[in-house]
């Protein structure tokens, strides 16, 4: 049973990956972003999304922790 499921986690990570690549290679277009008076150097569309991606993946966790955190102090008050 053991095995199984890590032959399913070796497949669905490498599922991902595939997909992953797939998209990196098909937005290889370039382009400039502006915000707020800011603009950044011209990189393929997926660098952009890929590190949008990483920074939620990132800010999402601490932000949870950081909830839960506060509501676990209410609780006590």
């Amino acid at each position: 049973m053991r095995s199984v499921k890590r032959i399913l986690l070796v497949l669905a990570v490498l599922l991902v990956v595939l997909a992953v690549l797939a998209f990196v290679l098909e937005n290889q277009h370039s382009v400039s972003l502006s915000f707020l008076g800011w603009s950044s150097a011209q990189f393929p569309v997926a660098v952009f999304i890929t590190v949008a991606l990483i920074v939620g993946m990132l800010i999402g966790p601490l932000l949870g922790a950081l909830v839960g955190r506060l509501g676990h102090r209410k609780q006590g008050a």
